[in-house]
């Protein structure tokens, strides 16, 4: 439905190990995202962090600790803007408005060169054909294949565990949340889901 997009990725490594993508959206935030780059940390496990511009413009500095530890930051969006609920001037604003705040924290490729490889990911998932067409030159759009739905204040924790880990295999792209509405969900399923796919011999691999 979205052509060019991108919903998963390598599924092995060069020498056979199998590979999952780690994401987290919304972020970042004091109360989670420093956490969740100590539960990366203890598993030596990069991810890749769809940043939303104010709370770039609000926590710059836990951005540029998420870069110093290896990780990779993308666009989602100055506002956590849906495609589907705003018109298309605005919502290309809301992009470059992000990808600014993403140069500035040294997120983002300093070159025309490098601009293909900046990541973009829609909040909800929602895009419009002339947003997708708009964006693509510019963006590797990111999806997802697992979402583990740390979101919803109706799935308890143990219950997104056994989602997550039962959907989960190799070259998915999953998603987190590092927000606080994740939290009670998030600080359970992350450190059991790093955990289980260690022990497995998984790789965890930017976008």
């Amino acid at each position: 439905m979205l052509p060019g997009c991108e919903w998963t990725g390598a599924p092995t490594s060069s020498t056979g190990a199998p590979i999952v993508y780690l994401t987290f959206d919304d972020g970042p935030i004091p109360e989670e995202t420093p956490w969740v780059l100590d539960q990366l940390a203890a598993f030596g496990a990069k991810a890749t962090f769809f940043c939303v511009g104010d709370n770039l413009v609000r926590y710059p500095e836990i951005a540029q600790a998420t870069l110093a530890a290896g990780h990779r930051l993308g666009n989602h969006t100055q506002h956590h803007r849906s495609a589907w609920a705003s018109s298309r001037a605005a919502y290309a604003q809301d992009v470059a408005s992000c990808q600014v705040e993403l140069t500035r924290v040294g997120g983002a490729p300093q070159t025309a060169a490098a601009a293909p490889q900046l990541l973009f990911r829609p909040p909800h998932g929602r895009l419009t054909w002339p947003l997708l067409r708009a964006l693509r030159p510019r963006f590797r759009i990111a999806m997802w294949s697992v979402l583990t739905r740390d979101y919803d204040p109706d799935l308890s924790p143990s219950d997104c565990l056994h989602y997550a880990l039962a959907a989960i295999r190799p070259g998915d792209v999953v998603v987190f949340h590092d927000s606080r509405k994740a939290s009670p969900r998030l600080r359970y399923v992350l450190p059991r889901v790093l955990a289980h796919l260690a022990e497995q011999g998984y790789q965890f691999a930017t976008l």
